[in-house]
């Protein structure tokens, strides 16, 4: 019999009780404009990042071991007499004595800003991986691969933002407002569309950012869009460069990095739904030594450590870069 998993980031819908269960044990955390899970380090801005975090916990799936509320505080005891509550008497006597002032003005709550409109279909020309969950809030429907798609799939979604203000949660586009998170995911959508929207146009619903840190050039025959460039910097000591190239998502399984006397070498693929792949050859300013640089993929950039060659302090990092005309001083300047 099918069951659903009730952990948080899993919710798959599973028939074998042995089968991997990745989830979050931990509660969901909203702090100043910050989102994410107790149980892992990553905090995102956006809502839609929220979702996307990857689950950081291996296990079985259930349907009743819920993951741990949040914590609250034992009223126990609140009553005894202690030194501190003493102190807090007198200072409250204190403060009714003085003069009050008129309240401060609430300020308005700013809204949110609407979401960017999105493709209302899917592209027929791309090909929906099986599984693959339905992109508009609230819906969470999967696609099943060889089942026909139809005008009758009902897809019942959230057209609006989310909204968390002062513990409640909720969309602009409705009017229900709920504390809890579990609440919160399972409020029901208001608008329905005859379709589902799993891929879209199958671009990013995030878009460029202006100055961005990215720009494409075009896609090749497999679909992936290929980068023109990234956003690149650097920081030097007496005797390496570590370089910085950002993009998200890199997929370290497939990604190359060739070290060479004066070059650097990058084929960085990316594993998104619709994939990027950022190919360059970058010219080096000094001579390193290939045998000893090193690189590592971070969640959001390649970050490569190229040892110099001639300990040489390096203006730029690449050889093709307008050097500004500054003297770069690494390690301990030497008298005089």
């Amino acid at each position: 019999m099918a069951q659903k998993c009730v952990h948080k980031g899993c919710g798959k819908v599973y028939t074998d009780p042995d089968e991997v269960c990745v989830y979050h044990p931990g509660p969901p955390i909203f702090h100043e404009g910050q989102k994410g899970w107790k149980c892992c380090k990553p905090r995102v801005l956006t809502f839609d990042e929220f979702l996307e975090i990857p689950p950081c916990t291996e296990g079985k799936h259930s349907t009743t071991d819920l993951p741990p509320e949040i914590e609250k505080k034992d009223p126990q005891n609140a009553d005894a007499e202690s030194p501190s509550q003493s102190l807090a008497t007198k200072l409250s006597e204190a403060a009714i004595a003085a003069p009050t002032r008129a309240p401060i003005a609430p300020q308005p709550t700013p809204t949110a800003p609407p979401p960017p409109p999105e493709s209302e279909d899917d592209e027929p020309s791309l090909e929906i991986p099986d599984g693959k969950v339905c992109r508009r809030k609230g819906c969470n429907a999967a696609y099943k691969k060889g089942v026909p798609r139809s005008d009758d799939e009902k897809c019942v979604h959230h057209p609006g933002a989310p909204i968390f203000h002062e513990g409640s949660k909720g969309y602009t586009c409705c009017k229900r407002r709920v504390l809890e998170f579990d609440q919160f995911m399972k409020i029901e959508g208001c608008k329905t569309s005859p379709r589902h929207l799993f891929i879209g146009s199958g671009q990013d619903k995030k878009g460029q950012k202006a100055g961005g840190q990215q720009s494409a050039a075009a896609s090749d025959e497999s679909g992936e869009e290929l980068l023109e460039t990234v956003r690149h910097d650097f920081y030097q000591t007496p005797s390496t460069v570590i370089a910085s190239f950002f993009l998200k998502k890199i997929d370290s399984a497939k990604a190359t990095v060739k070290f060479e006397p004066q070059a650097l070498v990058l084929d960085l693929p990316t594993s998104d739904a619709q994939p990027k792949r950022y190919r360059a050859t970058v010219p080096l300013f000094g001579l390193v030594d290939p045998d000893k640089s090193t690189h590592k993929v971070l969640g959001t950039k390649l970050e490569v450590t190229l040892y110099k060659a001639d300990g040489a302090s390096w203006p730029v990092l690449r050889s093709d870069d307008r050097q500004t005309g500054e003297i770069l001083q690494v390690g301990r300047a030497g008298r005089v």
